[in-house]
C-alpha cells in the first residue's frame, strides 16, 4: 500500500490517503473501512443528458465522498464496493443520494474516521510496510491438479489453478500418460513465470503428496535451461521441495509449519501465526488449564493478568458494535502493555480460518487456572 498522506489523532479523528498497489492491500482496506466511516474516491456514474434530440446516457468521472453503510470485498475481482450516501455537492449526484464507490488497484482513496484506535493505526502501518509483501510462493501439486499461491503478511492469494485429466499409467495408456503430464507441467511452469515476482518472493516451495512434486522440480529445471528462463535460473537456490498431504490450499499451513522452508520464512507474519496456533493446540492438549478459547474465558483470564499470548482474528474487529470493538481493542492494548504477545490473525490465511472455528479468540496463559475450566460464560462479551 502506498501512503500519500495521513493525519491521525490517537483515539481521535483523522484521515489517511492511500493507493492499493496489490491484492493484499485491498484486504487491509476491507479491514479498515466500516459502517459510519467516510470514504472519498474517484468514481464513475451514469447520467442522463438531453442534447435536444433525445435523452442520452454517459459515464461521468466524479470525485465523491460517501458515508459508508455497506462494505463488500471481492477477492477474485480485486475490488471493494462501498455503498453509502453522498456527502459531496455535485451537479450529477444529489446530497444524500445513494452511490456505490468501487475501490480498485492503483486508484487512490481517502478514509476519514471519527476515532482511530490502536488496531486501525497498526493496520495502516503494516499495510504501508514494504517488507509486508507476498514474499512466499507455494505450488501445491499432484497428478492433474496444482494450485499456485502467494503468501503475504495478511493474505494467501490463489494466483492459478491448473487441472488436467491424466490417464492411468498402465499398458497402452502409458504414452498418453506421459504426454498429458508434460502438458500439465507446462501449464504449471507458465503460471510460475507469469505470477512469481522474484524481486519480492524470497522462496518458492513446491509441495504435495507422492512423486509429482519431485518430477515437476526436474521438469522446471530442465525447461528453465532449455528456454533460457533467466529469472528461474538465477533464483534456482530459492526453489525448495516440501511434503504436503494434498494439492489444495489448506495444505499451505503444513508448508508453513514444516522445517523445509523454515529458514526462509520464519520471520513472515504468516509463519509466526502458524507457530502460535500450533503452540496453543499443543498447550490445549498437554495442559488445558493454561490454554483457553472463547471471549468469556479469555476475558476472565485477562482480568487475572494471566495472558501470555493472545490469538485473535481480524474478522472480530470488523464488528459494527462500537462497544464490543472498544473492548477488544482495550484487550489487545492491555495484554501488550502487560508484556504479553498479541497475534492478530488474518482471516485470509488457513491459520486464521482455523482460529475462527475456535470462536476467533484464544490465549496461552502464564500460569494455570484450573478453576476457570469449569466456569461457563455467555457466547459473547
Amino acid at each position: 500500500m502506498k501512503l500519500l498522506t495521513k493525519q491521525l489523532l490517537k483515539e481521535g479523528p483523522g484521515f489517511v490517503k492511500m493507493v492499493p498497489e496489490e491484492g493484499e492491500d485491498l484486504w487491509h482496506a476491507y479491514n479498515l473501512i466500516r459502517e459510519g466511516d467516510r470514504v472519498e474516491a474517484t468514481t464513475f456514474r451514469k447520467v442522463q443528458t438531453d442534447r435536444g434530440t433525445g435523452s442520452e446516457s454517459e459515464r461521468v468521472k466524479l470525485k465523491l465522498m460517501v458515508r459508508v453503510e455497506g462494505v463488500e470485498y471481492d477477492a477474485e475481482g480485486q475490488q471493494i464496493r462501498l455503498k453509502g450516501k453522498n456527502m459531496t455537492e455535485n451537479e450529477h449526484v444529489k446530497l444524500g443520494a445513494y452511490h456505490t464507490l468501487e475501490l480498485e488497484l492503483q486508484r487512490a482513496f481517502t478514509l476519514h474516521k471519527d476515532v482511530w484506535d490502536s488496531v486501525d493505526a497498526e493496520r495502516v502501518r503494516t499495510a504501508c510496510d514494504p517488507a509486508a509483501s507476498a514474499d512466499l510462493a507455494v505450488v501445491l501439486i499432484t497428478e492433474g491438479l496444482a494450485h499456485l499461491c502467494l503468501v503475504g503478511s495478511t493474505c494467501t492469494l490463489t494466483r492459478a489453478k491448473i487441472e488436467a485429466n491424466i490417464p492411468r499409467k498402465r499398458g497402452a495408456a502409458a504414452a498418453g500418460y506421459d504426454k498429458a503430464m508434460e502438458s500439465f507441467y507446462d501449464k504449471v511452469f507458465a503460471a510460475i513465470v507469469r505470477h512469481v515476482d522474484w524481486d519480492i518472493v524470497r522462496c518458492l516451495v513446491i509441495a504435495g503428496p507422492g512423486f509429482a512434486k519431485d518430477e515437476f522440480r526436474e521438469y522446471l529445471d530442465k525447461e528453465a535451461q532449455r528456454r533460457e528462463a533467466r529469472t528461474l535460473l538465477l533464483n534456482r537456490s530459492k526453489i525448495l521441495l516440501a511434503p504436503a498431504s494434498s494439492a489444495y490450499k489448506h495444505s499451505i499451513k503444513e508448508v508453513l509449519a514444516g522445517t523445509v522452508a523454515a529458514g526462509q520464512i520464519k520471520d513472515t507474519k504468516a509463519a509466526r501465526e502458524v507457530q502460535a496456533l500450533q503452540d496453543f493446540m499443543t498447550m490445549l492438549g498437554q495442559d488445558p488449564s493454561r490454554a483457553f478459547y472463547g471471549p468469556g474465558h479469555v476475558h476472565a483470564a485477562h482480568e487475572m493478568g494471566a495472558i501470555q499470548t493472545l490469538l485473535i482474528t481480524d474478522s472480530l474487529f470488523r464488528t459494527t458494535d462500537i462497544k464490543k470493538r472498544k473492548k477488544m481493542v482495550a484487550l489487545v492494548d492491555e495484554v501488550t502493555a502487560g508484556g504479553g504477545t498479541v497475534h492478530v490473525f488474518s482471516g485470509m490465511h488457513a491459520s486464521g480460518e482455523q482460529l475462527n472455528q475456535l470462536t476467533g479468540i484464544a490465549a496461552i496463559l502464564r500460569f494455570p487456572l484450573p478453576d476457570l475450566e469449569d466456569q461457563e460464560f455467555e457466547a459473547d462479551w
